[in-house]
């Protein structure tokens, strides 16, 4: 079996525009918190103010206040701007939860985890072609990010056709107030990528995100490359290699990222299955308005009593109004993770609790859709519309 080796990428530290005693001198005027972030697309950090618990508009009337109980936009708070923060490259660093600063703007600003050329931004790209895109160092921040009007939207990986599904950002859905307000499908197509003058021969291990590598593992293995690295982002992976200069590791990235970080592409399509797409979630504070003239996905999760035919009831209320699953998905429930199943034993015995992720093939303007989570919640002990937003139906 492949070793696995997990070097941590160089983040550049967060930067400071206060001293820290004077930080501590000064009381807080709000309890909202806001993060810095740099815009890949725009020489200048921008920051917001959070002092104020008015807030900006955001695109796409997600933002507007008014009749369907969405929260009323803020009044930017002028201020001026930090420095921008560049790497060697000439690219912006990615945005840390250290980072505590804020941002304003007119235009529509993306975050998505990664390095500059990571496929997420291709997809942040795909879904709001005229975007600003801000990269973040995880999922976490860029979930922070929105939440702190820091920017307008996050798209982020939730399912790969060929990996599954990302845990991860599940389990962030509870955690933060989002919405998914759509869907982008993006067709993943990995690339060997070297310093210039590496051939192929040379190279003894590559390093990308642990899902790229398993995608493309028979592929490496026939190419003659045992070693796998793992860290947390293909780009990151091309701009590391790019940087330390690595003459006998490569990464699996983008034909992007390789453009960006000056690498040659050794092998082009290299991943395993050539049917390779991610879907992205796109995320925003409000939802928007459900529509039904044309195809709409509502995505929910929910929680059960134990007991038999618990599940089998809750999906029996969709599929009696004639909507369809289109996936299904069970976590562990981490504020309960066991349960006792019953005390009929002298031992009792402990389960898993268990919450359930479910996309249906439905608007939440249908009124089927409306009966359905009604009829649902007689029984659940929890649900939760995560969102009602339309189907993807591009090409990926």
């Amino acid at each position: 079996m492949a070793s696995m080796a997990s070097p941590r990428l160089p983040f550049l530290p967060a930067a400071r525009t206060h001293s820290a005693a004077a930080t501590a001198a000064a009381p807080s005027p709000s309890p909202r918190r806001a993060l810095k972030c740099s815009s890949s697309t725009n020489d200048n950090s921008v920051h917001l103010s959070s002092t104020s618990r008015h807030r900006a508009p955001a695109a796409d009337g997600v933002g507007s206040a008014g009749l369907n109980g969405l929260r009323a936009p803020p009044v930017p708070v002028a201020d001026s701007p930090p420095p921008a923060y560049r790497d060697p490259q000439g690219l912006h660093r990615p945005l840390t939860t250290a980072d505590l600063m804020g941002t304003n703007g007119e235009t529509l600003k993306v975050a998505y985890q990664g390095f500059p050329g990571a496929y997420s931004e291709a997809a942040a790209k795909k879904a709001y072609p005229n975007c600003q895109t801000v990269p973040c160092e995880h999922f976490d921040t860029a979930f922070q990010a929105v939440e702190n009007w820091i920017v307008d939207r996050a798209v982020l990986p939730l399912e790969n056709s060929l990996g599954g599904s990302i845990h991860r950002n599940y389990d962030l859905l509870l955690r933060h107030d989002l919405k998914i307000v759509g869907e982008v499908r993006l067709a993943v197509r990995h690339c060997l990528l070297a310093n210039h003058g590496v051939d192929i021969g040379n190279l003894k291990s590559v390093m990308s995100h642990p899902q790229a590598l398993a995608q493309c593992e028979n592929t490496l293995t026939e190419l003659g490359i045992e070693h796998r690295q793992a860290v947390d982002d293909t780009a990151g992976a091309a701009k590391f290699v790019a940087e330390e200069m690595l003459q006998d590791t490569g990464a699996v990235a983008s034909s992007l990222a390789a453009e960006l970080y000056g690498l040659d592409i050794l092998a082009e399509n290299i991943q395993d299955e050539k049917v390779n797409v991610t879907r992205f979630m796109m995320l925003a504070r409000d939802p928007i308005i459900p529509r039904v003239d044309k195809p709409f996905k509502t995505s929910i999760v929910f929680s059960l009593e134990e007991g038999p035919g618990q599940l089998f009831k809750a999906l029996a209320v969709f599929a009696l109004r004639e909507i369809n699953l289109t996936k299904i998905e069970s976590r562990p429930h981490k504020k309960r993770p066991l349960r006792l199943a019953d005390d009929t034993f002298s031992t009792p015995i402990k389960y898993f609790d268990y919450l359930f992720y479910v996309d249906l093939d439905a608007s939440t303007a249908d009124p089927r859709t409306q009966n359905a989570i009604r009829n649902l919640e007689e029984f659940a002990t929890f649900v939760r519309v995560l969102g009602s937003y339309p189907t993807d139906v591009s090409e990926a």
